[in-house]
């Protein structure tokens, strides 16, 4: 019994088309549902090596591969796939475009969601090719449309199935309904699948998705040759959601069309020949029109212009602007300023299209921002390298007309050791450019040593107004063609022209000029050929061999796995260090909170103690009075097996022991609203061993500091920490924020602490501070995406106020750019707690940097617009919109509405977060880090200490 058929056309020729068609077929066979055939269509004119290849499948599989041989009049794709729709005998029938593979398991997928759905359209996910070197990708937007299997009773539920063109692959339908719906493919269509899928998914009733990939291997299209096929399609797909009353799809469609097609060509205009770029401009002219060409809003607006170039069909600007698209920060094209203070992309300030003001580049200057350096020339000429280009002025800024300009060009090796500078003899002003132009002796300055330093970047510096002015530093850029492969000049070698005689310009991937020796004469090719097989036989394989290993086993030896292994076996035995100190804050990131603090006071209290410092990954920023070492350096196992001391708020290297003569004090790095330790999910969810490693790890702490009762309740029960190993002293990172709340009550907000200067704030303008949480799991640094819009902040706010933004310390978020003084970057800052000093309003989400600010008494609002799937996905403590201290918004504009209108609303929340502090941060007394020196340092530092150590180990009991 046949359960899928899935349909693969004859198409393609030579032998390109038969390893395509043996592709496709040889995954239907390969599939672990045993119920599904290939039914092969041929047309009449179909190559005939390619006919005999088919006939090679069937003849070895005749039960499960079948070869239809379509009517003489079928000869577009579209009426194969009809043919193949017409022969099918399974169950369900699967169409596959020659060269697209089936997941070994992809059919037995779409069968048991079809079984258990009932659905008439079954879906899954697919890739294609993404350049030339055939690696796999999936579009970005599956993701959210397949994070789950599902069923649908109608498309409309799942509206990117036809927004996007995500069933030009990968589903199936169950016949019987492809056949009383009478669906079929378009037969003069080209891309007639991009069409087929969204009449399939209006017509059908119930449609299951699949989280599973279904199909690989789909061929990216050349959207240069097939724009106008692919812009009728589109139509045809929007014509069919407007007949089906949904203009709002259509708007959706038209924006993720320019997002999916019309963007990618626009970047792909570098690597286009001159004369295609032009045809290319011409047909997108001819056939983009409506928003496409006045702007389709929804897009970034680069993005937008780009599309709104290419449809006008000015080549050369669609040039420029897929430099900008690869290259967002640098201006590509004057810009033009409007009476509103909009900027526009070119002469127009009016045109919606042109807008880039979101862009930012009007808030950069000439020096600070990056230039296009377009070359328009690059010739050899009697042994001269000949280069002409032009550099693009913004409009606001730059030299003006009588400026005096001069300008060199260098070359730098791309190991960077070495750069060539020459002189450019003609540099002048052009309007809103400036034009220059080059004659480099290549051969006498340019002097490689010959093996390694093969290959020469370029770059253009500009100076203007004398040695004084500012300057512009630009690469120079070239579409691929820009270049001819026969230009070159002769080359001189340090090491003789048998390393190499040619210098041969060329185009990097980056659209980028450069130079490279190369052999063409001879003698070098020769020495080249002889070099490449003295390396390649078989001694020189095995020599490379041995050392990669003698390289591989040294690596081991610097490995964090074989440093552990060192340190516990032998340095821990070593005598300890009185008197010293290993601090370490955040894994090494920074120099700050509670660590910082007890460093502070035991500096202030006399030298008594020798301190160590941990960073990574750089020193600055750390007191130079103290001994710094790089985390998991043998410097840093060093002190750390020595060590009478540690102290940290993060954790120590979960595979380092402690050894027994080290006291270790954990400072821990805030109160917890989300859950902690074991028990969170995640942990939970761990093996044994990896739940027996963390408890190790957590029984290493001598001393835990806790700022409240519900630290106790909350992080000590978490982490499994006895109450004989609490300190009820609060958090000593918490003393500035008590002193500077106590000064503001006795002296007022004015002056500031001298770090709101030092960031250039305003004292009449009101600080907002943005600090989200962390939203990742263990691992590095990963770049994460701020739910607040900085921009809009900046634009609805920036005259009255300035937005601090910090990320996490182990996220880092991009900022766009913002008029000076309406949002500052203070992520890389050590200390947070010098930056809530200089805080008017604290903005967070979950983040533990709330239950410190609240001790200021100053504004909190939190923007949590997930926080109900937060909750649920992480887990939390308590409610947050009951105890929180300030507003909870759950959308931008109630975030923005509840800044207004701070002033008037923020009394009503005083006695909240009065309560807040109460409960959370009652230990919090501004004697924190005295406290804490005398409970763990002693009397060595602190006369007082049996006091107060009594008094601490003892409240809360």
């Amino acid at each position: 019994m046949i359960d899928f058929s899935c349909v693969v056309t004859g198409g393609g020729e030579g032998t390109g088309g038969v390893t395509a068609l043996r592709a496709s077929v040889a995954s239907v066979l390969d599939q672990s549902l045993r119920g599904a055939e290939a039914v092969v269509v041929l047309a009449s004119a179909a190559d005939p090596v390619v006919r005999a290849a088919a006939r090679t499948l069937a003849d070895r599989n005749p039960d499960r591969v079948r070869l239809v041989d379509a009517d003489p009049a079928a000869r577009t794709t579209g009426a194969l796939r009809n043919a193949g729709l017409d022969a099918a005998t399974g169950r369900y029938v699967l169409v596959l475009t020659p060269g697209e593979r089936l997941h070994p398991h992809a059919c037995r997928n779409l069968w048991q969601a079809g079984e258990t759905s009932r659905a008439d359209l079954i879906a899954g996910r697919w890739s294609r090719t993404a350049d030339e070197s055939g690696k796999e990708r999936e579009p970005s937007w599956q993701g959210e449309l397949y994070a789950r299997s599902r069923t649908l009773n109608h498309f409309t539920e799942a509206p990117e199935l036809v927004v996007r063109d995500a069933l030009v692959t990968g589903f199936c339908l169950r016949r019987e309904a492809a056949r009383r719906h009478g669906l079929r493919y378009e037969g003069d269509l080209a891309h007639g699948e991009i069409l087929f899928g969204p009449l399939a998914a209006a017509a059908v009733g119930r449609i299951a998705l699949v989280r599973r990939l279904i199909v690989t291997g789909r061929a990216a299209p050349d959207r240069a040759r097939d724009l106008a096929a692919l812009v009728q399609v589109h139509h045809r797909v929007a014509n069919t959601l407007i007949a089906h009353g949904l203009p709002e799809l259509r708007a959706r469609r038209e924006t993720a069309f320019a997002r999916d097609h019309l963007v990618p060509l626009v970047r792909s205009f570098p690597r286009l020949p001159a004369a295609r770029r032009e045809r290319t401009a011409a047909t997108a002219a001819r056939v983009l029109t409506g928003p496409f060409r006045t702007g389709v809003p929804e897009l970034p607006p680069l993005e937008r212009t780009a599309v709104a170039l290419l449809a006008r069909g000015d080549a050369e600007e669609t040039l420029a602007a897929a430099y900008a698209l690869a290259r967002p920060a640098t201006v590509c094209a004057p810009l033009s300023t409007g009476p509103d203070g909009r900027v526009a992309w070119g002469g127009d300030p009016e045109d919606p299209a042109l807008d880039i003001t979101e862009v930012g580049h009007q808030y950069r200057t000439f020096g600070t921002m990056r230039l296009m350096n377009r070359l328009t020339r690059a010739t050899a000429e009697k042994g001269v390298l000949l280069l002409e280009g032009r550099l693009v002025l913004p409009g606001h800024t730059g030299p003006g007309p009588g400026a005096p300009l001069t300008a060199a060009l260098e070359f730098r090796a791309r190991d960077g050791a070495r750069a060539v500078a020459f002189p450019v003899q003609d540099v002048r002003h052009d309007g809103d450019g400036i034009t220059w132009r080059a004659r480099i002796d290549v051969t006498r300055r340019l002097r490689p040593l010959g093996p390694r330093d093969t290959a020469w970047d370029a770059r253009l510096t500009v100076q203007a107004d004398g040695l004084d002015g500012p300057r512009s530093v630009s690469d120079l850029f070239a579409p691929q063609d820009q270049v001819a492969p026969a230009a070159g000049l002769p080359a001189r070698p340090r090491l003789g022209r048998l390393t190499g005689d040619t210098w041969e310009p060329y185009v990097t991937l980056k659209d980028h000029f450069a130079l490279r020796l190369t052999a063409r004469r001879p003698p070098a090719r020769t020495a080249r050929r002889l070099v490449r097989y003295a390396t390649r036989f078989r001694p020189a394989r095995k020599a490379k061999l041995l050392v990669r290993g003698v390289r591989g086993r040294l690596g081991r030896y610097r490995s964090r796995g074989f440093k552990a292994t060192a340190y516990n076996t032998w340095l821990t035995r070593l005598p300890v260090r009185r008197g010293s100190v290993v601090f370490e804050s955040h894994m090494g990131t920074c120099y700050g909170d509670s660590p910082r603090a007890l460093y502070e006071e035991i500096r202030r209290r006399g030298p008594k103690l020798r301190a160590t410092w941990s960073y990574d990954p750089s020193p600055a920023g750390f007191p130079d009075d103290a001994r710094l070492v790089r985390r998991w350096s043998w410097r840093y196992l060093w002190a750390l097996a020595r060590a009478e001391y540690w102290v940290d708020n993060q954790g120590f290297p979960q595979h380092l022991r402690k050894p027994r003569h080290t006291t270790y004090l954990q400072t821990w790095h805030g109160s917890a609203y989300k859950r902690m330790g074991f028990d969170e999910t995640r942990v939970r969810l761990q093996n044994a061993p990896q739940r027996e490693r963390l408890q190790q790890a957590v029984d290493r702490f001598d001393h835990f500091l806790v700022r409240s009762e519900h630290d106790v309740a909350t992080l000590a029960r978490a982490y499994r920490i006895p109450e004989e190993r609490l300190l009820r002293t609060g958090y000593p990172r918490n003393d500035v924020l008590i002193a500077e709340r106590d000064r503001t009550e006795a002296e007022g907000r004015l002056p500031r602490p001298p770090l709101a200067a030092a960031l250039g704030l305003d004292d009449h303008r009101r600080t907002v501070l943005y600090a989200p949480t962390f939203r990742g799991g263990p691992g590095k640094q990963r770049r994460s995406r701020l739910l607040l819009d900085v921009r809009e902040f900046a634009e609805r706010f920036g005259d009255t106020h300035t937005l601090l933004v910090r990320s996490h310390y182990l996220e880092s978020a991009r900022l766009p750019v913002c008029p000076p003084g309406t949002v500052v970057d203070v992520s890389r800052h050590h200390d947070t707690g010098e930056l809530l000093a200089i805080t008017d309003v604290l903005v967070t989400d979950y983040s533990s940097i709330m239950f410190d600010f609240a001790l200021l008494d100053r504004p909190v609002v939190l923007f949590a617009p997930d926080l109900d799937a937060y909750a649920a996905e992480r887990g939390s403590y308590f409610d947050l919109r009951e105890k929180a201290p300030g507003p909870v918004t759950a959308t931008q504009e109630e975030l923005f509405g509840v800044l207004a209108e701070l002033k008037k609303s923020d009394a009503r929340w005083a006695d909240q977060r009065q309560a807040f502090v109460r409960e959370f941060g009652p230990y919090d007394r501004g004697d924190a880090a005295r406290r804490t020196v005398a409970a763990v340092f002693g009397p060595r530092i602190c006369p007082d200490a049996r006091h107060i150590t009594d008094h601490d180990r003892g409240a809360g009991r």
